[in-house]
């Protein structure tokens, strides 16, 4: 169970997107692969309602292996949120990470991205951008790179290992 201070920041949560807001499929990026996962819209709209603007932060390499172009990959964020606020599901805003050590483009290469999970930098620059406040704020993702960005910006970390997200957050806050 979590519980968040009170204080004059916004509270906030970082999902991360492949796997657990939508079925990680392999690099999805076209329409036809977007699933979400069960619980996915509920559980946005149960933390917008407890007041948390919902952030979503994902490490997007398909972008530097020249599987997909940028361009690709923000409309398919932009489809993301669309269809969620279509279902009363409040996405804040989307950071995503196209860089890779091992880029085909050398625009996308990178050794250590600051802003690539397991390094904290969307998360900090998400809570610079939106006045969060880090006691308010927590992360949800499935891999360990989730929880050691997590780490790294001082917010907990919770591992989503499958299921309903919904349900998984109700459990998480115990409400």
């Amino acid at each position: 169970m979590i519980s968040v201070p009170a204080s004059a920041g916004h509270a906030a949560v970082f999902l991360d997107r492949d796997g657990v807001l939508i079925d990680d499929v392999g690099y999805p990026h076209r329409e036809d692969q977007l699933a979400f996962v069960p619980g996915a819209a509920e559980a946005v709209r149960r933390l917008n309602a407890l007041g948390y603007l919902v952030v979503i932060v994902t490490n997007q390499s398909g972008v530097a292996r020249g599987m997909f172009s940028h361009g690709q990959m923000e409309a398919f964020n932009d489809l993301i949120v669309r269809r969620l606020a279509a279902k009363g599901a409040r996405i804040g805003a989307v950071y995503a990470c196209p860089y890779h050590a091992e880029a085909v483009d050398p625009a996308w290469r990178h050794p250590d991205h600051p802003d690539r999970k397991p390094n904290p930098g969307m998360i900090n620059r998400a809570i610079a951008d939106h006045g969060i406040d880090p006691k308010r704020a927590f992360m949800i993702g499935d891999r360990p790179s989730d929880m050691e960005a997590a780490r790294r910006a001082g917010i907990p970390g919770f591992l989503f290992d499958g299921g309903n997200l919904d349900d998984f957050v109700r459990d998480l806050l115990a409400i």
